[in-house]
């Protein structure tokens, strides 16, 4: 009867220790983004202020970021990459799919893996308000 309540008891401890480690990893979670954000507000204004696209160091590599969209915000501050592609999706005069964009841009699209870090541009783009990703995967520029 003991050594039933004891191993009860060990189940339900380790049961115990692991939604505790969860709880710590939610926990920490906005620490680190706070940490992001004080990097990115310290980053001299000098820089954003440069020709280059504003960077944040983070864990000592340099990320690139593509600003969202607002008033007042031109296409320039893109770096040059995301301009390109926010070009072609505008002049293309309709929705384009991913591999239009990548045939525009001279990669090799029968590779689908040459497509894919295409593709998360375009979701970054359309994330930040520069592009529409319609239903069936299609952009279309925001003017």
């Amino acid at each position: 009867m003991v050594e039933s309540e004891i191993a009860e008891l060990d189940e339900l401890e380790e049961q115990l220790v692991k939604q505790l480690d969860r709880v710590r990893a939610e926990r920490d979670e906005p620490a680190v983004a706070e940490r992001v954000w004080q990097r990115m507000a310290e980053q001299p204004a000098a820089e954003s202020a440069a020709a280059e696209p504003p960077t944040v160091q983070l864990a000592g590599r340099a990320v690139l970021l593509v600003p969202h969209r607002g008033p007042g915000v031109a296409q320039d501050v893109l770096p040059p990459d995301y301009q390109r592609i926010f070009a072609i999706v505008r002049d293309a005069g309709g929705p384009v799919a991913t591999k239009q964009v990548g045939e525009a841009l001279g990669l090799e699209v029968a590779v689908r893996g040459k497509l894919e870090p295409l593709r998360g541009k375009l979701s970054r783009l359309a994330g930040r308000g520069w592009l529409r990703k319609l239903p069936d995967g299609h952009y279309t520029a925001r003017l």
